[in-house]
Order: C-alpha cells, then structure tokens, then sequence
C-alpha cells in the first residue's frame, strides 16, 4: 500500500500577524460562534452575499459574446482568494483574513469592469458629488457599501456586519487615504498602514490578473507566442527552461507551462522580499505594522520590472486590441445611456430605487449609480435595450 502523505500542521502565526482576539470586533456585537472563527465567519459571509454572487456575470476582459471559458471576476476572485492564501500561509499571517480579503475585494466593481468603473466615475463627477465627501465613484468605497448598508441578510443589523480589519482591508488594501482629504473614512486609521494581510490583497491581484489575462489572450487568438516571448522576458525565460526539459510537448501545454511558473516565480519573489523587508523593519506585532512609514509587503526590484513589463505588454497588445475595445466602449456608451435615462425617468427603476430617487437629499445621481453599479453586464444590457434603445 502507497505510504500516505504526511499530514503538516499548521505553523503558529508571526507576531506580526492579525490575530482575531485582537480584533476591533464588529459594528454590531454578536456572539462567538462554536464551530468558527471571526474571519472564517467574515468569509463565509461574502461567499453567501449577493454582490459576490454577481461577480459571476461581471466582465474581467473577454464579456460570454467571445465564449464562456475565459475568466470572469468572480473566477478573477477565486484565483486571487488561491494565491493570498499560499502567501499568507508562507508568510505565517492569518490565513483566514486574508482569504475574506480576497474574496471581497472585487466586490464593488460596476458592470464591465475598471470601464466601467471610469464611466460611472465621469458620470458622478458631472451630476455631483460621488459619496459622503467624495468626488466620483470608487469600486473600493463601494464595496464597503455594500458590506455596510446594501447587502440585507439579518433581522438585527443592515449590511453583513463584518469585523473591523476585514472593512478596513476593503478599502486600504489597494491605495493609502489622505486623513484630510477622506474625513468620513476617519475610524479606518488613514494615518496608519493596514495588517500585512491586507497589504499583500494587491500585489496577488496583480500575479492573478497579469498571468490569467496572459493565458485569455493567448486562448483567444489575440496575442502571438512569439510576440509574448519578445515583449515578456521573465515569460521568454520560463519558456526556454520548458523547451529544454519537454521538447516534444504541444505548443500550447508549454506555454501554460511557462505561464505557471512565471505565476510561481512572481508570488515567490513577494513572500520572500516580504519576509526580508519585515524583518529588516524590526516590527513585532500588528501596531508596529501599522506604524511604518510605508507597507512592508512588496515585489524585489526585478520583479517590479517584470510585473510593469508584463503590464505594459498587455495594454499595448491585449487591452487595446480592436475587437475588445470595440465591445467595451459598445457597453460603456450603454451605461452611460442607461444613466442618463434614470436620472430623466427615475420611475423607471424599482419601487425602492425610484422612491430613493425622489426624495434623497444626497442627489439623484447618487441612487442612479448605486442601482447601476450593481448590475451584471447582460442585466444592464438588456435593461437598455428596454429603456432606452427599444422604439417607441
């Protein structure tokens, strides 16, 4: 019989990692539960939430017109959720926060993406203010939205009622507020940096998206092996190592291959300068995390270089190819249609929503954008071709 995989038990968290019994705790106080932990609790909590539920119909890059095998943001998410729970495990930090974290952090984007994000952004900044204190919109600010007020799951409470470090992650784990410049943001600790947890939300993102994205073009046609090769040099490299050991596999099997330990190569260089860096800081517990000039959790030089190289490749060959940016500015003139529209006919939008409309004192624009931007690409579609595209 086949000797059986040593089972390996869990190392103890770092002193500099997130423990839940030093939490903030939740906005509303609820009791322990018997089986699970605070974060455990948090993420299951926006597994079940119907904002995470639409990621599923929200665009990546490719929209279901081009096919329904290439990633959409909810598989975008579940990619990103892998990765943060392998770097946060190396990094002896709390898995469990780190997961929620991820889970959660694509949670306010609007339909079709980061344009569609730009759209209602415009769109805001044209009608009036965004949110309280805010110009525009932020999909980080509205995932904590979400969270706060609009997800309704629970007689005692409005939102999910999440712990502290998993709303503050939601908001910092990307960018660093100015104090003075997000007042209402003020319990969050803008002046402060976010748990490491949160700080490595980002940069797992981008591992996630620049190798996936990679892997969708290729798959579509849209991007040359070739081209790769000369334009990516950590992928040329990881390409050359594979031809050497496995010169007779497909073409395609080599290249998800290469793709695979480009992805390894990158998570790598971000725990171990990581580890490095922190223990260059000295610090040695959550608060002297929070208390650093700036966050702790980076990429080497090198693959910073890689990373922008990467970037930079796909606006150049990928984002910007023809057919994308002709379905994505299609989808983004019908948003901005769909808006326009609401904010002539609010009537036109469900009871609750046209009522908001008709009496918020924060602005109309404001109940327009947060029913938009809860729409799935296809809803949205289909509710302007209704609204405003079909013939009187």
């Amino acid at each position: 019989m086949a000797a059986m995989a040593e089972s390996r038990t869990p190392r103890p968290l770092a002193l500099y990692a997130m423990r839940e019994e030093d939490s903030r705790g939740r906005r509303h106080v609820e009791p322990r539960h018997p089986y699970r932990g605070e974060y455990a609790r948090d993420r299951d909590r926006v597994i079940h939430a119907r904002a995470f539920r639409r990621l599923e119909a929200k665009t990546q890059v490719f929209t279901t017109r081009y096919s329904d095998h290439f990633r959409n943001r909810l598989t975008h998410t579940l990619e990103v959720t892998q990765i943060a729970r392998t770097v946060a495990a190396a990094l002896d930090l709390n898995s469990e926060l780190a997961e929620a974290l991820a889970l959660a952090h694509d949670i306010g984007h609007p339909p079709f993406g980061h344009s569609g994000e730009r759209k209602l952004d415009a769109l805001m900044r044209e009608f009036g203010s965004g949110f309280p204190g805010e110009a525009g919109f932020d999909h980080n600010l509205h995932a904590l939205r979400i969270v706060e007020q609009f997800e309704q799951r629970y007689i005692a409470h409005a939102g999910l009622n999440l712990t502290f470090e998993v709303r503050e992650g939601i908001i910092k784990h990307s960018r660093d507020y100015a104090p003075r410049e997000h007042a209402w943001l003020a319990e969050y600790l803008l002046e402060q940096r976010p748990p490491l947890e949160a700080q490595v939300i980002d940069l797992v993102d981008m591992i996630a998206y620049n190798t996936a994205d990679l892997d969708d073009g290729r798959e579509a046609g849209l991007l040359e092996l070739d081209a790769i090769r000369a334009g990516l040099p950590l992928f040329a490299q990881m390409y050359a190592d594979v031809e050497r050991e496995f010169p007779a596999a497909r073409e395609k099997l080599k290249f998800l291959e290469a793709n695979k330990r480009a992805l390894d190569f990158l998570a790598t260089d971000l725990i171990e300068t990581t580890q490095g860096t922190v223990a260059a800081s000295g610090v040695k517990s959550v608060d002297d995390v929070r208390r650093q000039p700036r966050r702790l959790a980076g990429f080497s030089p090198a693959a910073t270089a890689h990373n922008q190289a990467w970037r930079t490749f796909l606006f150049r060959h990928f984002y910007g190819h023809a057919s994308i940016v002709e379905e994505r500015e299609r989808s983004v003139e019908a948003l901005d249609a769909l808006f326009r529209h609401y904010m002539q006919h609010p009537e036109d939008m469900p009871p609750y929503y046209a009522s908001q409309a008709k009496s918020a004192a924060a602005g109309r624009h404001r109940v327009v954008c947060d029913y938009i931007a809860g729409m799935t690409d296809q809803f949205l579609l289909r509710l302007h071709r209704e609204r405003v595209a079909a013939p009187a």
